[in-house]
């Protein structure tokens, strides 16, 4: 990922200093478990937990290069480390590396690395449920239209959408905690994962330590279904966030302006037309998650290996594991800062409302006439007159609203009251049972309804 939608904390669990780091904790560990198994002398691991602690401690641009300079050579990555550390740590290296071959360091390795990614982007799902949950307490009340294929339906809660879009998140945030824990595995099982040279107890001691799991069959890599999931998983978080994008992006509309984007000062929206304020974050956010998608098809496609393993899945997963995550997380953190500040204009959201005549109200007026005892087909008949009349004559000289257009049908008249065409005819019903779909959302209703 470019540096513009890079973080610092997640381009740092995909340094090569913190990979390094990890493969020689992996190296340590294993060589700690077999001297507790009498396998190494203990002299030796304490030596080479001594001098490799300090050498990467000390890791620096010359080490990397050191290590580029050998795989320049060797043409292999694992190999070319383990030679640094030899020349770090000397004679006792010799048990390092004892009985496991590299994959057993790659895939752990990366285990743990997205591990420690998804550690990063729930509490970026955190700060994206806290914003959403403090504006749609806010906004429980402010009534705006709800929109079916981008047309008028009917009112509804700004705060309800907002408690939709927090609903989503909070799955997917338990999505998350699910696919961190089917990644977290480690596989320490030697060539073609049979333990014939390294005792499996050393797995077990190696994982226990790094907080994963020992992976049932390695097969000497671990299954890429469990890395389909998680990317597939970052996919759907994606796709959440380009669904809120969007919404805001619609909102922001000059034609319907019910809320937008913080515009900050000094900000320039156009380099030829000073008076934009462009939608700029959330068509990010729908970039950005573009992106973020694009990697679950690769993922995919690293699941089927050549018998018990080959190489094709590894560089996906070089560019992939940082790219999704990088990606992700920087679009986590922008959907944070761009609801907490989102401007809302509930003024707007009411006049918008109400630009159509009252017609968003022929749901509610269709019953109230089949409550009267009308037959739902003349009802629907009688609304859908009144309704379309309304619709074709807005802004016209004569043109009446749609209670008004109810008020003159012979067909209304008489059957049905004008207490109940105004409560047919009232937004605020919208808002009745605002505190049962809080309650199941938030676990609690929320704010009371202002007397």
């Amino acid at each position: 990922m470019v540096p513009r939608y890079t973080r610092p904390a997640m381009e740092a669990i995909w340094s090569p200093a913190n990979r390094y780091r990890i493969w020689f904790e992996i190296e340590a560990l294993a060589v700690e478990a077999m001297a507790s198994f009498g396998d190494v002398p203990a002299e030796s691991a304490a030596t080479i937990r001594t001098l490799g602690d300090a050498a990467m401690a000390a890791f620096s641009d010359a080490d990397l290069a050191r290590i580029d300079e050998i795989e320049a050579v060797t043409r292999h990555d694992v190999i070319a480390f383990l030679t640094w550390l030899a020349e770090k740590i000397g004679p006792d290296s010799r048990f390092v590396h004892l009985g496991m071959t590299s994959s057993d360091v790659l895939d752990t390795c990366l285990a743990v690395q997205l591990a420690q990614a998804a550690d990063l982007l729930l509490q970026d799902l955190d700060a994206v449920l806290a914003a959403l949950r403090r504006r749609a307490f806010e906004h429980k009340f402010t009534l705006t239209i709800g929109r079916s294929h981008a047309i008028h339906a009917e009112p509804t809660s700004f705060g309800l959408k907002l408690a939709g879009h927090y609903a989503e998140f909070d799955r997917n945030r338990a999505r998350l905690v699910q696919a961190r824990a089917e990644i977290a595995t480690c596989a320490i099982s030697g060539a073609v994962g049979t333990f014939a040279h390294v005792d499996p107890r050393v797995e077990e001691f190696v994982a226990g330590k790094l907080g994963l799991a020992p992976e049932p069959v390695s097969t000497q890599v671990i299954p890429r279904d469990r890395h389909a999931a998680f990317f597939c998983t970052l996919a759907v978080i994606a796709s959440g966030i380009e669904r809120l994008a969007i919404e805001v992006r619609h909102l922001q509309r000059s034609e319907v302006r019910e809320a937008e984007e913080f515009f900050h000062p000094g900000q320039k929206g156009s380099s030829a037309m000073p008076h934009k304020r462009n939608p700029v974050l959330s068509e990010n956010l729908t970039g950005l998650a573009r992106l973020v998608r694009s990697h679950a098809i690769p993922a995919l496609e690293n699941v089927a290996l050549w018998h018990e393993r080959d190489i094709s899945h590894s560089s996906v997963e070089r560019n992939i594991g940082p790219d999704a995550t990088i990606g992700l997380d920087f679009a986590l953190s922008r959907l944070a800062g761009m609801i907490e500040k989102l401007v809302v204009y509930p003024e707007q959201m009411l006049a918008n409302l109400e630009s159509l005549g009252g017609v968003v109200h022929s749901g509610e007026v269709l019953l109230e006439l089949a409550r009267a005892g009308i037959s739902r087909e003349d009802a629907y008949r009688i609304v859908q007159r009144n309704a379309m009349a309304t619709w074709t004559r807005l802004g016209a000289p004569d043109g009446r609203g749609f209670r008004e257009n109810l008020d003159a049908d012979p067909e209304v008249a008489g059957r049905v009251s004008p207490s109940a065409l105004d409560r047919a005819t009232d937004a605020s019903r919208h808002l009745a049972a605002l505190d049962i779909s809080f309650r199941r959302v938030f676990g609690e209703p929320g704010p009371a309804r202002p007397a």
